[in-house]
């Protein structure tokens, strides 16, 4: 039976699928932790990835695969010397300690945001890796010296696999700052901004098409890998008009489309997507990390099941309680400074009050992001939910009730792994990526409907009124 493998390199931790290439089905599953990381600064030595690789692998049984992919955390910053070593530890992409550096660059390129949207598709913000290669110039002369190589988080796990030297494919590059969707290439112009003199061309890696191999791992071949986003979309059948949204540590919304996209006022992200279309992304820093403090505020007795109860309990707007969720800051909107912000409180809230402000808050900003997204892509077909708010019995129904659409919650829970282990089918066996995944079936799903009589404008609007009072 032909094996395939798809690998999760995320912030928190590393999941391994193994799939059967034939029928899609898992066989075997592994996973291991991540160091910790709390922005503004948010590090991590690029080891620890390889060391939770090994530890999932094992995990899964050392199964003999014909081909593997891995999918990684978008936009971090590993930066590696002459002889191939790790300067410093990876800057990642919920690292805000380059906001100035974000902020300087827009400014530098003639026609500020417009000007970036047009160049590489998105405006850069703190978590994008050409503001972190500033930040890197500016705070470390010495680990910049160092740099003779700048690659992603999925780009140095899959050259460990092969052996180096790094690749890296269009989904991923599409969110440095530096490559260009619409152009297919690296934009060297954009990293003269950061360094006039810098051999940027022997600095980034190649990159590689959607069905190219990048190499061979224990007979294996090994699959150019892509960033998280673009593999979730793989891992459900993303289709043009579906959006996705995504809540995990961080939240996302975003789309297929068949065109490049570029906004000028830099709330979408024009990426590229793993299959030579696009995705346009907005992306919020703050989404069960709102809700896993709430509820550990709330105490002990307070499980997942029980704040899904307690938040259910409660009406829609949360009896006039209104949690604006920028706790360690936020993306979209650009506030890398901003704080969190509850509004409404009287001293008879109760404990369901505060649990559905919580849910609500997120969902709110979340659906900022696919008001802008609609105004780029197509996004009337289906609305799927994934990641850790998929599991929520409490997001799912406050989705529903703030889109009044039917929410669609695929089957299984390791999307990305999945999209990565269609990734590396299409590669083993150079058949189109959204064949694979529908022949798999990825993407099936129960819906969850709205509650009848809730008026989404109500909830929405008192979090609006906060939003736009909110400093930061």
């Amino acid at each position: 039976m032909p094996l395939v493998a798809g690998v999760d390199s995320s912030t928190t931790a590393t999941k391994v699928e193994v799939r059967d290439l034939d029928t899609g089905a898992v066989v075997a599953r592994g996973s291991a932790p991540h160091p910790a990381t709390s922005p503004p600064r948010s590090e991590q030595d690029p080891s620890a990835w390889w060391s939770a690789f090994l530890t999932a692998w094992a995990a899964t049984g050392f199964p003999s695969v014909d081909a593997i992919a891995v999918a990684g955390q978008q936009h971090g910053m590993v930066v590696l010397d002459a002889d191939g070593e790790i300067v410093r530890p990876a800057k990642l992409w919920n690292d805000t300690e380059s906001a100035d550096d974000a902020a300087r660059l827009v400014a530098a390129l003639p026609g500020g945001k417009a000007g970036w949207a047009e160049a590489c598709g998105s405006v850069p913000v703190a978590s994008f890796t050409i503001t972190k290669l500033a930040w890197l110039r500016r705070h470390e002369p010495a680990s910049w010296a160092r740099l003779a190589r700048v690659v992603l988080p999925h780009d140095w796990v899959t050259a460990q696999l092969t052996g180096g030297p790094a690749v890296t494919d269009r989904g991923d590059a599409s969110g440095t700052g530096y490559w260009s969707p619409a152009k297919g290439e690296y934009r060297f112009d954009l990293l003269g901004l950061v360094d006039p003199d810098l051999d940027w061309p022997s600095a980034v890696p190649p990159v590689l098409g959607p069905r190219e191999a990048a190499g061979s791992w224990r007979g294996a071949v090994v699959a150019p890998g892509t960033g998280d986003n673009m593999a979730g979309a793989l891992g459900v059948g993303l289709r043009p008009g579906d959006v996705v949204v995504s809540i995990g540590t961080s939240g996302t919304v975003y789309a297929v489309s068949d065109t490049p996209v570029a906004d000028p006022t830099g709330a979408v992200a024009g990426f590229a997507d793993a299959t030579g279309r696009h995705l346009p992304l907005v992306c919020t820093l703050n989404a069960t990390k709102v809700t896993e403090a709430v509820r550990r505020l709330l105490g002990p007795d307070v499980d997942h099941a029980t704040f899904d109860e307690l938040a259910l309990a409660a009406p829609p707007g949360a009896g006039g309680l209104t949690l604006l969720p920028y706790l360690d800051g936020e993306r979209t909107p650009d506030r890398p400074g901003a704080t969190g912000v509850l509004a409404g409180l009287r001293s008879d809230v109760t404990r369901e009050q505060l649990t559905r402000a919580a849910v609500e808050g997120v969902v709110c900003g979340l659906l900022d992001g696919l008001d802008a997204l609609a105004a780029h892509a197509p996004v009337d077909g289906r609305l799927l939910l994934l990641g850790g708010g998929g599991r929520s019995r409490a997001y799912r129904q406050v989705l529903a009730d703030l889109t009044g659409r039917p929410v669609l919650v695929p089957e299984g829970d390791e999307h990305v792994a999945a999209g990565a282990c269609v990734q590396a089918a299409a590669v083993l066996t150079g058949t189109d990526l959204p064949e694979i995944a529908a022949a798999w079936s990825l993407g099936t799903a129960t819906p969850v409907e709205p509650t009848p009589g809730v008026d989404p404008a109500a909830v929405r609007a008192p979090y609006a009124a906060l939003r736009d009072r909110s400093p930061g």
